[in-house]
This record gives C-alpha cells, sequence and structure tokens, in this order.
C-alpha cells in the first residue's frame, strides 16, 4: 500500500526573464492574478488536497515569497483596530494555513537541481512537486487527481495534458501505453523536443508525484536542454525501472509564466468573482462595441 503525500515542494528560484522589468525587483511568483500572488494559488492548491508541509525553494530577491507567507503585526494591529475585521481573517489564514519552510537554490541549475534541493526534507517519503508557472482550476484540485492515483497503484505520477504540435517544443512530452482513456504507463519522456522529434502531444503540466527514488538519479544527472539539470531526464530514466504513470488531468491549466497566459488568468479569475463580474462584463464588452481590440 502507498503511503500517502503529505508533503509538497514548490520551486521558485527562477529570475522570472519573461516578465522583465516586473522581475528585476520582485518575485514573479508574486504577480498577482486579480489581487492575490500567483504562488499562494499554487499553496491553497496543495492545502485543499491535503498537503501538510510545503517547502519552497528560493533564490535571491525572494524575500517577498517568505514575508507574504508570515504574520505581519503591523498590519494586523491596523486593522483590528480599524474594525476590518474580514480583511483581518483573510490576513491571518495566509499565515496559518500551512506549515511553510525554505531553502535556497544557490545557483540557477535547473528544475531537476531544484528538486534535489529538497532531499533533505522530503526523506524518503513520496512528494507533490508544483509548478508556481501553472494555475489550474479544477473541482478536484489538480495534485488530489494525482495523490489518488499514486494511492491506487503506486509509483510516480505525472500531471499531463495535450497541447498542440506547434507548442510541444515547450514542455517534456512523454511516450507510452495507454491503461485507459486518461492514464498512460510511461515509457519515455524528451525535454522540448522540436515538432519533429516528439513522441506524441501529451505535456507535463506542472504538477507531478514523485516517489523519493529520484534523488539518487537526480545525483548523477548531468546538464541537458538549454545547459540545465532537467527533471525530464530524470524521470525517463526512473521510468526503465520503476512504474512512472501520466495522468490526463481534469481542469483548465493557465501559463502565468507566458504573458499572455497570465491576462488570460486573471480575466477569467475576475469573471468568476461576484464582486468584479459584473463591472468587468460591461468593460470588455464596451471595448469590443468601440473597436478598441481593432484599433490597437
Amino acid at each position: 500500500m502507498p503511503r500517502k503525500v503529505k508533503k509538497a515542494v514548490i520551486p521558485a528560484a527562477g529570475l522570472g526573464t519573461r516578465f522583465l522589468p516586473a522581475t528585476k525587483a520582485q518575485p514573479k511568483e508574486m504577480l498577482p492574478i486579480v489581487d492575490k500572488p500567483t504562488i499562494q494559488y499554487v499553496v491553497e492548491e496543495a492545502v485543499a488536497a491535503g498537503i501538510e508541509d510545503i517547502l519552497i525553494i528560493t533564490g535571491r530577491n525572494k524575500r517577498a515569497i517568505e514575508d507574504h507567507f508570515d504574520y505581519c503585526v503591523e498590519l494586523e494591529n491596523m486593522l483590528q483596530q480599524k474594525g476590518q475585521e474580514e480583511q483581518l481573517k483573510m490576513m491571518r489564514q495566509i499565515s496559518e494555513m500551512v506549515d511553510i519552510h525554505y531553502v535556497r537554490q544557490k545557483e540557477p541549475l535547473g528544475l531537476g537541481h531544484a528538486v534535489y534541493c529538497a532531499r533533505t526534507f522530503v526523506g524518503d517519503e513520496p512528494f507533490a512537486v508544483m509548478l508556481g508557472d501553472d494555475i489550474i482550476n479544477s473541482g478536484v484540485p489538480c495534485i488530489k487527481q494525482l495523490m489518488d492515483i499514486f494511492e491506487e497503484r503506486g509509483g510516480t505520477v505525472l500531471g499531463v495534458q495535450h497541447v498542440g504540435w506547434e507548442s510541444v517544443h515547450k514542455y517534456g512530452i512523454i511516450s507510452g501505453k495507454e491503461i485507459n482513456g486518461s492514464l498512460y504507463r510511461v515509457e519515455g519522456l524528451i525535454e522540448k523536443p522540436p515538432q519533429d522529434k516528439a513522441t506524441s502531444n501529451l505535456a507535463v503540466l506542472g504538477r507531478y508525484v514523485i516517489e523519493a527514488d529520484i534523488f539518487p538519479i537526480l545525483e548523477r544527472t548531468s546538464a541537458g536542454t538549454g545547459g540545465e539539470i532537467q527533471l525530464t531526464d530524470a524521470l525517463n530514466e526512473l521510468a526503465r525501472h520503476r512504474p512512472v504513470w501520466a495522468y490526463t488531468f481534469k481542469g483548465k491549466r493557465y501559463d502565468v509564466g507566458d504573458k499572455l497566459g497570465f491576462l488570460e488568468a486573471t480575466i477569467e479569475y475576475a469573471l468568476r468573482r461576484e464582486d468584479l463580474a459584473a463591472g468587468l462584463t460591461v468593460l470588455l464588452r464596451r471595448l469590443v462595441q468601440e473597436d478598441f481590440l481593432v484599433k490597437i
């Protein structure tokens, strides 16, 4: 019987170059979708799935992430004095939702190296990896869907969805044997292949449940695509020796590391808000009626 997944690792050491100059002095993970930092959506997904401990892999200039999930006594005192109880409750919930730990990735050596930095925190337990560039709106939390497959079958589980063939060069791509309509036994993975080298259009999209067997493999994994230590390469080797599954998760995934994906997420999450939906709908309709999109 596989052990339950209780720990999650969130790599957040990237430099955020796709969002310069906004990320010159602030972490990309703190850019807000409406009024909530992107990394908070990921943490809330983990908590909703039953994760008890989270390790965030940080780097230089990432102190704002720690501050966000910490208490802010001055702010809380001010809110209390002004009788703003709802906002006070919201601030305290952020600080108390889960135990969060931090470790710094001292060099930007890739996702595989970032995950390797979690080895002491993880020990010999299975763990979730959740990338902050991927925000997923779903009924059942995406990582919980993968955890359920892990508890049913054991082995490592990758969250995948079909992407357009023109986009396969952006992702880790799997090949494997279809078990049912949404589950595959992974036979191989390749990182960011050109379209003519891709074995499928099933892309790994930022959610993983991984067994601790990955750490000895990561330790000996050489730099691959982009000169970085790729988690995909280590998972490819793991799949030769242990069961690795790919599950087509249910939900809409937003690539908030991409400018258009970020804007799409911001608009759609705002439209789901009762306090914003009506006003934003009026604004969007007016822009369309005025041919604003054509003019620019």
